[in-house]
């Protein structure tokens, strides 16, 4: 078996090697044993074993010890590791093989930057933290960063938006490509080996005047290595796909035009990717059909535009805008389920009695034509006893969708859903007003049957045992952090709940318990969230582990093939494996599974900070002014709050807290004075004033109001609650999910 493609690198398989002969110690390690370690089975792929030996040996890192074994050059107290920066400038390293990070202070991080590869040396430390010193900076994590160029001094120097990056970048002026005073760019490091000087950079593009709306958005999608548009040839290419629905490609296909087939989404949808249909059978069932946009009928593999949106993987969702993982032509026109159109499609159509239960399931590749579009609203006002076309079909797939919830939750699944936060923007994209988007049962209609169809995709492809389970791509939900969970149970105990389990089977029902009791409540949404925290990431991987938070065996991603590349992976192998087809590569599915994971994480990252960023422009038109809020995290460096108006959130550094010196307890998660006890704990409600807004940063500077001052609620003064009432608990919510199918 040939080894990964990420040990087929030369770089990193280095790497691999090295890491493997320093735990080797002083006995050394032979070659032979380094490639049964590192899965090289395949003898004749070990000569990049030996590749990678003659490139440590040539770099002086290793050496040739007796009988052939290969020791590491240096000290014992050298290690390499991952260096992460946090807001003071220092680091925590982190070791592969070691179960504690290493602390790097300030004065000691040397030219590493944030998510850099580095030798470190131990230095000791205090109590029981170890330190350490870098060194030097092995491979660099990123070459390309975004910010807002200043002249100072009469030099020009770029401050990077992202608040780890904590050195300027000196920006030469034949480097500069004209840049101005207060501009947005994207600046290249060039070569920095000595700390004591500024990083230096050359400006590779000028993205406008900061502060800009459209110039900020595009800061946040180059900060986040996500891009601004796509390359001409993808364009030309799109633009060159024709209309599949032709005779010879609906003849191949289940004709199901005749069915009533309904979309919903979201009113500003452009890109509708599933679709609904609904008929009685005549012994009496109901067949619903899923039908999802067939993308991969339009992409075709290894062509320019598949290669750019496996690039891409996700499409964002910023505050204003989609930034799609594939050109306007395919996904709001082609591949969009728009109504009183032929369109092909991918189905997963079920026979369902009147409890939901499945009685028969068929996928395969379909023609439909939806006859109606919903946005939710329509959808939800049906629902709510209002009339409307296809009224009969909507209130229906609202009742088998609230019996496929009820038992799903019945059977451990976890009911923590997310409000999403949205903006009033006026004419030139500032906020003008903050509020939560609330799902309701239409939301939930369309998410039970997107469920059931991933559901039952995962186990049909582990129903086919010949030869094993095939290789596939699956959505997988790891058990929750024990200590955060703990955390959880402490939070809920402060207001006055429990979450109690007798063992790990009944994490899942104690959590619904506990938000079934806080529903309504102020605490709820705080509640909420620190549970949202205590869960694992949902990645994408070809070992199926099945899916904690929604308690299933087997789960995918079938639906929105649109908008993420694994639901187009999920179609074409379902595809292959329905015609037959012999078992897919895994390694290679495995590499993409990992590559859209990572995007997704990049993706969800630059829409929470195009969030921040709209936040901190909502509050620097308030500086000064008070509100109520409550406490959504705490910190070694400060206490974060979110405001119960408008969602927004900001810091009150530990130094600005009044009276006393604060630390950080983390054993008890709380915040406690030295002398006076007095003690800040998550959930805890405070009256906060906005006292300093970083639009570079996108960071918003609190400090608890002065007794007696004014608070605004609901955009009007009053006066500070009493102290009696000032105890009560606030609320918190925030954006969570983005359109269908999150999970």
């Amino acid at each position: 078996m040939p080894p990964s493609s990420s040990l087929q690198d030369p770089e990193q398989l280095a790497q691999h090697v090295l890491a493997a002969i320093r735990r080797s110690g002083a006995a050394g390690i032979t070659s032979q044993q380094l490639a049964i370690q590192l899965g090289f089975k395949d003898k004749g792929h070990r000569y990049l074993i030996f590749d990678a030996i003659d490139r440590l040996l040539d770099d002086g890192r290793i050496e040739t010890g007796r009988k052939g074994r290969y020791t590491a050059v240096g000290r014992r107290d050298t290690l390499e590791g991952t260096i992460d920066i946090i807001a003071s400038g220092a680091g925590y390293v982190r070791v592969e093989g070691h179960t504690e990070d290493l602390y790097v202070h300030n004065r000691n991080v040397g030219t590493a930057l944030h998510g850099d590869r580095v030798l470190v040396k131990q230095t000791g430390g205090r109590g029981m933290r170890a330190e350490g010193k870098v060194l030097q900076v092995l491979k660099r994590r990123r070459t390309e960063f975004v910010g807002t160029i200043h002249r100072h001094d009469g030099r020009l120097v770029l401050v990077a938006d992202d608040q780890r990056v904590q050195r300027p970048f000196q920006i030469p002026l034949h480097a500069s490509m004209n840049a101005q005073d207060g501009d947005k760019a994207i600046v290249a490091l060039g070569e920095w080996k000595d700390a004591r000087e500024l990083p230096r950079g050359e400006v590779l593009r000028v993205l406008g005047r900061a502060g800009e709306h459209h110039v900020e958005m595009h800061a946040i999608l180059a900060e986040y290595g996500l891009p601004l548009e796509f390359p001409e040839s993808v364009q030309l290419a799109s633009e060159q796909i024709a209309d599949g629905v032709t005779p010879e490609e609906i003849a191949k296909r289940r004709d199901v035009r005749a069915i009533p087939t309904i979309t919903i989404d979201p009113h500003d949808a452009k890109d509708l990717d599933d679709a609904l249909s609904l008929r009685r059978l005549e012994n009496g069932h109901w067949e619903v059909g899923i039908h999802i946009a067939d993308v991969s009928h339009y992409v075709v593999p290894r062509s320019v535009i598949d290669m750019e949106a496996a690039n891409r993987a996700t499409s964002v969702y910023l505050v204003d805008r989609v930034v799609p993982m594939l050109p306007e032509k395919l996904s709001n026109d082609l591949c969009s389920l728009h109504p009183h159109t032929d369109k092909l499609s991918f189905s997963a159509i079920f026979e369902l009695d009147e409890q939901a239960r499945i009685k028969g399931e068929w996928f395969g590749r379909t023609v439909m034509r939806s006859q109606h579009r919903f946005a939710y609203e329509q959808a939800q006002a049906i629902i709510d006893g209002g009339e409307g076309p296809f009224q009969q079909e909507v209130l229906t797939l609202h009742q088998l969708a609230q019996v496929l919830r009820r038992d799903r939750i019945a059977n451990g699944a976890l009911e923590i859903g997310g409000n999403e936060v949205k903006f009033k923007l006026d004419e030139k994209g500032r906020p003008i007003g903050v509020y939560q988007k609330v799902m309701g049962p239409a939301n939930w209609l369309i998410e039970e049957f997107m469920l059931l169809a991933n559901k039952r995709v995962a186990a049909w492809v582990n129903k086919q045992k010949k030869g094993g389970v095939p290789p596939f791509v699956y959505r997988v939900h790891d058990l929750p952090d024990p200590d955060k969970v703990e955390q959880l149970r402490a939070l809920a105990k402060s207001f006055g709940h429990t979450l109690v389990t007798k063992k790990d089977e009944d994490l899942p029902h104690a959590i619904n318990r506990l938000l079934q009791d806080v529903r309504g409540r102020e605490e709820e949404n705080i509640i909420k969230q620190v549970a949202i925290r205590s869960m694992a990431k949902a990645i994408y991987s070809t070992e199926n582990i099945g899916h904690y938070g929604l308690a299933f065996e087997h789960y995918t991603h079938f639906t929105s093939p649109i908008r993420r590349y694994p639901d187009l992976m999920v179609h074409r192998a379902m595809a292959h494996y329905l015609a037959g087809g012999r078992h897919l590569d895994r390694e290679a599915l495995e590499i993409s599974c990992s590559h859209s994971s990572r995007m997704e994480k990049q993706a969800a990252d630059a829409e929470r900070a195009s969030i921040r960023y709209k936040q901190a422009e909502y509050l620097l038109a308030h500086l000064g002014q008070s509100f109520e809020g409550i406490i959504s995290g705490l910190t070694n460096w400060g206490i974060y709050v979110e405001l119960r108006e408008n969602k927004c959130e900001g810091m009150i550094g530990l130094r600005e807290l009044p009276g006393d010196v604060f630390r950080f307890d983390q054993e008890r998660y709380q915040v406690v004075g030295h002398r006076t006890g007095r003690r800040f704990k998550l959930g805890d409600e405070l009256t906060v004033t906005i006292k300093a807004v970083d639009m570079d940063r996108r960071t918003v500077d609190m400090a608890l109001a002065e007794e007696g001052g004014p608070v605004t609620t609901s955009g009007k003064f009053m006066r500070r609650p009493s102290p009696a009432k000032a105890s009560s608990k606030g609320s918190r919510g925030k954006a969570q999910s983005r359109k269908k199918g999150k999970r």
